[in-house]
């Protein structure tokens, strides 16, 4: 089980001066019994009320260290959240639900639980406790909200790693705390702004954690709505039930979704975008047809969110207040005042001064064939801009440099694979094209829209027998 980092916080905090001595933060800022702070299935959730369900809840969790929060339901993940904190708990963040991944956690953390609140039970877990705030045992209801200490570790994020063994990044309440009110700022929303958040992506993902749980708990007026459209005319039906000012939170592929759709969505103020590199000219469709402006979170599960940009008219990104980037000898990092410290990003980026970077890809993703190069993001950004083409990816098999050709997955109804080709042709080095190129009904993405390596690699494997 991993030590938790205090001393590195308490550090941290004293040599960024007075901003961040605070040695407590609240678990609920700003707090009115009678602000609304979600909207479940078309009902209004008061702060009294969730609080509430809060403090039973926590006194009914398993006396366990860890918790796996699966709840589907938006506002329920919230009040299991705040209950795991207030309890002592510490989240746990799998990067999927994958039998395997959450096989993997549970070897690394045997005393963990998994909360859940519908009828199936994940499988790779063996404690499965239901979501249940009926009050069982009716705790002191205190009229003030607890403090939780800084440098309490309340969360455990993982990514996938380059072995494909999660990789654990700490996170105490502080920096949870922090980073929201940097991400607040960057979308322009001040303290106590009231606007509903409509998310696509899942909570347990750390965007989704971020925009969608944390900002409701760290800003006084944002009230999230619980549900995960999915299809465009759910994410319609979900903006309906808010009230406004509205803001959705969501991915390039459900922006790309919601324009071929054509849908007449109700008034938002601000989409959020992450998880993929939206293009600008996707961008400025978006913000034409829904009357709207569309902001893009760059960030990381190590770090979290930290810089963003109008991607419609800037190719810049600009950091977050008190967070600043480095880059030298072919490696980049970031710091900031909640971080415990620089952080090494899996990211190229340029940087333009200490507040603003252009990124020029992952690292993983770079491509030399013989001798030239590009980024897997620009081969795929010249796959989606041809015109028929819904989804594109390239991909690149593990093999020895120069023996290994690049494979592009298409969906694309009603074109053939030599169409595809000669418009690549006409846009590529020879040198990238694909060698083959795979048309598809669909392609396998996560629920946050991403395409894991392990899915790609899979696929073209199955693929090359037929």
């Amino acid at each position: 089980m991993p030590n938790r980092p205090l001393t590195k916080y308490q550090d941290k905090i004293i040599s960024h001066g007075a901003s961040l001595l605070r040695p407590h933060y609240p678990l609920i800022d700003h707090f009115s019994d009678a602000r609304i702070i979600a909207i479940d299935n078309g009902r209004s959730i008061t702060l009294g009320e969730f609080f509430r369900e809060v403090i039973n809840l926590a006194a009914n969790l398993p006396d366990r260290p860890y918790m796996v929060n699966l709840c589907e339901n938006r506002y329920r993940f919230l009040a299991a959240f705040a209950a795991a904190v207030l309890k002592g708990q510490i989240n746990l963040l799998p990067p999927s639900r994958a039998p395997r991944v959450l096989q993997q956690v549970t070897e690394h953390y045997p005393q963990l639980y998994s909360l859940v609140d519908g009828p199936d039970f994940p499988e790779g877990l063996d404690t499965i406790v239901r979501y249940d705030c009926s009050p069982r045992q009716t705790p002191r209801q205190d009229a003030y909200i607890p403090e939780i200490p800084g440098d309490r570790v309340v969360a455990i994020a993982f990514t996938s790693g380059s072995t494909g063994q999660p990789k654990a990044h700490v996170k105490t309440w502080l920096s949870f705390c922090e980073s929201a009110k940097l991400i607040g700022a960057g979308l322009g929303l001040r303290p106590e702004q009231s606007a509903s958040v409509i998310a696509t992506v899942p909570p347990q993902h750390m965007y989704g954690l971020e925009t969608s749980i944390l900002l409701p708990l760290c800003l006084g007026g944002m009230a999230l709505h619980s549900g995960k459209p999915f299809f465009p005319a759910d994410i319609r039906a979900a903006l309906e039930l808010c009230p406004e000012p509205r803001i959705l939170v969501t991915t390039p592929v459900h922006i790309r979704a919601l324009i071929e759709a054509g849908e007449d969505l109700p008034e938002i103020e601000l989409i959020v975008s992450a998880t993929a590199p939206l293009s600008r000219d996707w961008a400025a469709k978006a913000e034409g047809l829904f009357r709207t402006r569309v902001l893009e979170i760059y960030g990381c599960t190590e770090a979290g969110s930290i810089a963003s940009r109008r991607t419609s008219r800037d190719d810049m990104w600009h950091a977050f207040d008190g967070v600043r980037f480095q880059a030298k000898g072919g490696e980049s990092w970031v710091d900031a005042h909640h971080l415990p410290g620089p952080v090494v990003l899996n990211d190229l980026i340029e940087c333009c001064g200490a507040r603003q970077f252009k990124l020029l890809g992952r690292n993983a993703d770079l491509v030399n064939i013989a001798g030239k190069r590009t980024s897997l993001d620009a081969l795929n950004h010249v796959l989606n801009e041809i015109d028929g083409v819904r989804d594109g990816v390239f991909f690149l098999p593990d093999g020895p440099e120069g023996t290994v050709r690049l494979i592009a997955f298409a969906v694309a109804p009603g074109k053939t694979k030599e169409q595809l080709l000669a418009e690549l042709q006409a846009r590529l080095d020879p040198i990238f094209l694909p060698r083959p190129l795979y048309l598809l009904d669909k392609l396998p993405r996560s629920e946050t829209g991403k395409l894991p390596r392990q899915a790609l690699a899979e696929m073209a494997e199955q693929l090359s027998t037929i």
